[in-house]
């Protein structure tokens, strides 16, 4: 029998998902399953990986039952995830603490800032094409180094998500290019672990697992998990990505000069380049396909949608409704302001959430346009610099969950200047996992060939004039209110 599909997995900080994708690109199946964040205290932000195998167990089972045959047709695996949850395992593979820190967990500010105030920038700007931030792994493993010793001395690897989810599959340990590129520890130049950075870090070379590229095949299922999936054991296994450089390649977005909006449960906009932008302002991440993307990345997006929808309504509506709610709010929400900090920032990781301008004639409507607007004032406040002062693209990507929100995407278009392309397909990592499956089994010469049979555009979202004119009047104050706010956290966090 032919084998014309492709597994993809991602795991994601809502859930797990699976989907079967043909050559063509289009989901043939596709399942999900929710899984929580756990929240000790605020700024902390844990999962555990034995829910994320159990919930990869489960969706593969129910979306293989959804095609004829799927079994027998699957060319190969692949799985991407959400990045820099640090997994520590022992020389067995078994996991040395039940939870990990996640992408979006700030307990690390103390590191960071130590760090930081020994550190010579210019060297660590040029090693890693970073500067020091609480998501990177780095500074999670300084992290459990000092505040979990015991799970350190029996850890002999450390694993990104989806390296823990092909370490069940196939009991091989890796990792690949696009997550080390933002682990504080790969050499930009090399693209392989900095000595250098792991001992200005304190972190174990020894730790570190041999680096791939994301279209390696790492290996086949072990038996076990072949018997337990219904799966042939000569399945091919990839190395996989991170779940956001995968969304870039699926959608598209994989040539210097294009745009991307990755919008899930943080917001990422990013352009592409031939090299890494080397400045401060800007973080730069080695996409699937070896060029460089160079991003802001705000840290709410999609889980600031999922607050408001929470807080307001208890989770009784759904995501449709909401947005009709701030549909029917007009453009700046009546002057009403929100800063989207829920989780803190990367690089201010006290910072809070705040509405400022509320009136009594403010209601729903405003309350939640102003949840999204708020998301895209603060990326618009990073954006200029994403080419260290060369403009903007001239079309930007939606990809992820953000993307299924028609009025934000206005929002954002107008915001920015700048019109927006909406993939056919918005499972965007989906799509880029099936993209680095044709290509690792010769079913496309390369990841253009794969660009060009496998993405579609539906639909462009064009900047209204109108719109554009309200927020450039509201973007002053936005940035002032967060200047400001920003000078008053130190005194809320040191409040009794």
């Amino acid at each position: 029998m032919t084998r014309d599909l492709f597994l993809a997995i991602d795991v994601g900080t809502g859930g797990l998902r699976a989907a079967l994708v043909g050559r063509d690109g289009r989901i043939q199946a596709i399942r999900h399953r929710e899984h929580e964040q756990i929240v000790p205290q605020f700024g902390w932000s844990e999962q555990r990986p034995a829910d994320w195998w159990d919930g990869t167990r489960i969706v593969v089972r129910q979306v293989l039952d959804e095609v004829e045959n799927a079994g027998a047709r699957l060319a190969a695996i692949c799985t991407c995830g959400q990045m820099h949850g640090t997994v520590l395992i022992d020389d067995d593979g078994r996991l040395t603490r039940d939870t990990v820190p996640l992408w979006n967990d700030k307990r690390t500010a103390p590191q960071v800032d130590a760090f930081t105030a020994r550190m010579d920038q210019a060297e660590v700007l040029r090693l890693t094409a970073n500067l020091p931030a609480t998501a990177w792994p780095a500074f999670k493993l300084a992290w459990l180094a000092e505040n979990d010793p015991g799970a350190m001395a029996r850890a002999r690897a450390v694993l990104m998500p989806k390296d823990w989810i092909n370490l069940c599959l196939t009991g091989q340990r890796a990792q690949d290019v696009t997550e080390a590129s933002l682990s504080f520890l790969m050499d930009c130049q090399s693209r392989d672990w900095s000595d250098r950075m792991c001992d200005l870090t304190g972190v174990d070379r020894n730790l570190l697992p041999a680096l791939h590229a994301p279209q390696d095949i790492l290996g086949t299922l072990l038996p076990e998990v072949a018997a337990d999936l219904g799966l042939s054991t000569d399945i091919p296994v990839l190395v996989g990505a991170g779940d956001y450089p995968l969304a870039l390649t699926g959608s598209g977005v994989i040539a210097p000069g294009m745009g991307s909006d990755v919008t899930g449960t943080s917001t990422i906009i990013t352009l592409m380049h031939d090299a890494p932008v080397i400045t401060p302002e800007i973080s730069n991440v080695l996409a699937a396909n070896g060029t460089w993307g160079a991003m802001t990345l705000l840290d709410a997006g999609g889980d600031a949608v999922r607050w408001a929808r929470r807080a307001f309504h208890a989770n009784a509506r759904s995501y449709a409704e909401v947005a009709a709610d701030a549909e029917a709010a007009r453009p700046g929400a009546d002057k009403l302001f929100f800063l989207p900090y829920l989780s803190g920032e990367r690089h201010h990781p006290g910072s809070r959430a705040q509405f400022f301008g509320l009136t009594a004639g403010h209601g729903l409507p405003e309350l939640h346009r102003a949840v999204l607007e708020g998301v895209a004032f603060a990326v618009r406040l990073r954006l200029d610099g994403l080419q260290g002062g060369a403009g903007r693209p001239d079309r930007i990507v939606a990809a992820s969950g953000g993307a299924r929100n028609a009025l934000w995407l206005k929002i954002k278009a107008s915001m920015y200047g700048v019109p927006y392309l909406v993939p056919e397909e918005l499972e965007c990592g989906v799509v880029g996992a099936a993209m680095l499956m044709a290509t690792a089994t010769g079913d496309a010469p390369d990841l253009a060939g794969a660009a060009a049979r496998m993405v579609r555009y539906k639909s462009e979202v064009a900047p209204d004039p109108a719109w554009a004119e309200t927020y450039d009047h509201m973007a002053p104050v936005f940035q002032r209110l967060y200047q400001a706010a920003n000078d008053i956290y130190p005194e809320l966090d040191n409040l009794p």
